[in-house]
């Protein structure tokens, strides 16, 4: 009897050993996990602290994604008229109009865009200094397996072919949103050269938007090990990507940042790395979430327009106040509200403070980041 009562004792004190030991152990998990995060989202925070440089706002090279409805029918001079009105005392120079998706093979039909010459004249009409881009996408292979596959010598010619399509329309460049491109990827850089000499050729603009850069060294590589998805580039990779266009525009939203402070802080390193890559006669503008929605990699709340407006001033500030070549990318028009509008204008665009009033554009607002 007292054997057994001295074996259940015993089994019990190694039970709550184990018990502890796991405890502890499940702490210095959490720990390891929380410590780096929370030094991660304190530096942020740190980073949207002071004030942004007198001078730092809008150059009039800012850019607009507009949606599919420009372009097939569904809009009308009425709304060109209203769209000139919203932007007539922006900085506002480029319209990214959603005239695609390309097909996977690299072409595009006609029929996507029925009404983009009637657009690009009611805009030249209404706006002359603004030119109208035509916003082209797709989906990638191989991480998207039903995806554009570049590797392809054809697809690329395609995608030129698609080009000069679309510049014979009427448009006065082209924009391109080819997602998920994987940092390092050769066969985009090949397709870029070939793009530019067609667009060279026609004095018109070609840009691109671009991923985020990474926001620690080698952070694609990592993310992509841990989720198959590489989301960020290299900074070096962005670099040999901004030589070779004439515009390039950052998503700087879908950030993952759970505060208004720590996205804002966010963004103001992007716009350093951003900077630091981007050659001087290249335009570089920070993406402005004019969007509102509520989902993993997205909050509403943090990922504001005014949090990335004050985050752009304050990464040019601390790298390239001067910078003339730079400007925000307002997305998307039909998902803006008055809120993102007012912050845009009041933060960036405030006339009574803006430096370069006279290059802003007589200016006047639908398209997933592939399809609308």
């Amino acid at each position: 009897m007292d054997g057994a009562d001295g074996a259940d004792g015993a089994d019990g004190a190694r039970r709550r050993r184990v018990w502890r030991r796991l405890r502890w152990g499940a702490l210095a998990v959490v720990l390891v996990l929380l410590v780096p995060l929370l030094a991660v989202l304190t530096a942020l925070r740190v980073n949207y602290l002071g004030d942004p440089a007198d001078g730092t706002r809008s150059r009039g090279r800012d850019a607009l994604w507009l949606g599919h409805a420009w372009v097939d029918g569904r809009k009308t001079d009425a709304d060109v008229a209203a769209l000139a009105a919203r932007l007539r005392a922006t900085g506002v120079r480029d319209l990214y109009v959603h005239a695609g998706p390309l097909e996977h093979d690299g072409t595009l039909p006609a029929s996507a865009y029925p009404r983009a010459g009637w657009f690009v004249a009611a805009v030249h009409r209404a706006l002359p200094s603004v030119r109208v881009q035509a916003w082209l996408g797709d989906v990638l292979a191989p991480e998207e397996p039903e995806g554009m596959r570049l590797e392809r010598a054809e697809t690329r010619a395609a995608v030129v072919a698609s080009t000069r399509q679309v510049l014979a329309a009427g448009f006065d460049g082209v924009h391109f949103d080819l997602e998920p491109l994987h940092s390092g990827d050769r066969d985009y850089l090949t397709l870029l050269d070939a793009l530019h000499r067609v667009t060279a050729a026609e004095d018109a603009p070609l840009s691109v938007a671009a991923h985020q850069i990474d926001p620690l060294p080698g952070f694609h590589s990592f993310w992509g090990a841990v989720t198959g998805h590489p989301k960020w580039w290299s900074q070096a990779f962005f670099g040999e990507v901004a030589r070779r266009v004439d515009q390039i525009a950052v998503m700087s939203y879908d950030t993952m940042q759970p505060l208004e402070s720590t996205y804002g802080g966010y963004v103001a390193q992007q716009t350093s790395l951003a900077l630091e890559a981007t050659p001087p006669g290249t335009d570089l503008l920070m993406g402005l979430p004019f969007f509102h929605e509520n989902r993993f990699g997205h909050w509403d709340h943090a990922e504001t327009a005014a949090a990335a407006v004050r985050g752009a001033r304050l990464g040019l500030s601390r790298t390239d106040r001067d910078r003339a070549a730079f400007g925000v990318a307002l997305y998307v028009d039909f998902a803006a509200e008055e809120s993102d509008w007012r912050a845009y204008e009041k933060g960036w665009t405030d006339p009574d403070t803006a430096p370069y009033p006279d290059t802003a554009p007589e200016a006047d607002p639908d398209a997933g980041r592939v399809a609308p």
